[in-house]
């Protein structure tokens, strides 16, 4: 009987089915600072058993800054909404050059912090459910926090959690030479350096080679290359960006 019913197109699936909608694939692009803010909450535990501190950290893809974060005890849309708000103004973002990308947790998704971006004509982002690889930058940076070898398995209260916060995001943007961004600092291509620093290690570089060129094989050895783009799930179709001309080629 179902073989008879399958065939004249009958047979069907009786009980409901769960449908899920099609989240579109967010596909961001930064070609300078604070183009593009990722942001993340993550928690860090306490001193006791199922005691943890929430940790907010935004981060711009573009320079790797951390241009705001804050510890709390709780997560809340509130204090949410606050630290987007004073981490613009900080900023002196202009309005509608700026997207704040995030996933789908509840302070993101809530109204206070759909308002408020509406109010400051910022563009809001979303991961899409499930998948982790929308918001890339944000889980890389949590990973070098809780990397670290003086990370500790607990904190014993806020006030420390906060201290060694304090010292690792002093850490991260002024020293930590990340290869993402050609081993340049996070302030340093924040804030517009990261050309000049470019030109003198090149020129180091030409000295060396200049001084000692069978040392290096006869080839001239470059820097590594500046950002020129970074992107959140770049279309496959996108043509690779122009790359950094060699120094040793101008010469």
């Amino acid at each position: 009987m179902y073989r008879l019913l399958a065939a004249d197109g009958q047979a069907r699936e009786r009980r409901n089915q769960l449908t899920h909608p099609a989240y579109f694939k967010p596909e961001l692009l930064a070609t300078g600072p604070n183009q593009v803010w990722s942001w993340d909450i993550t928690k860090l535990k306490g001193p006791l058993k199922w005691t943890c501190f929430q940790l907010y950290v935004i981060l711009d893809i573009f320079s790797r800054y951390v241009v705001g974060w804050l510890i709390a005890p709780r997560e809340s849309a509130e204090l949410a909404r606050q630290l987007i708000a004073e981490t613009v103004a900080k900023q002196g973002v202009e309005p509608r050059t700026l997207t704040v990308h995030a996933d789908r947790g509840t302070s993101m998704r809530s109204k206070l912090v759909a308002e408020l971006l509406v109010d400051l004509d910022v563009a809001k982002s979303h991961s899409r459910p499930y998948v982790s690889d929308d918001n890339p930058f944000s889980e890389a940076q949590f990973k070098t926090l809780k990397y670290r070898p003086d990370f500790p398995e607990r904190f014993a209260s806020i006030e420390e959690a906060r201290a060694h916060c304090q010292r690792f995001f002093q850490w991260y943007n002024e020293q930590h030479r990340h290869s993402g961004i050609g081993f340049m600092t996070p302030t340093a291509v924040h804030h517009g350096q990261a050309a000049q620093l470019f030109e003198q290690r090149a020129d180091t570089l030409n000295a060396a080679f200049a001084a000692h060129p069978r040392r290096f094989k006869g080839h001239c050895p470059q820097p590594p290359r500046l950002p020129i783009a970074a992107w959140i799930n770049p279309p496959k179709q996108e043509n690779s960006p122009t790359k950094t001309p060699d120094p040793c080629s101008l010469n």
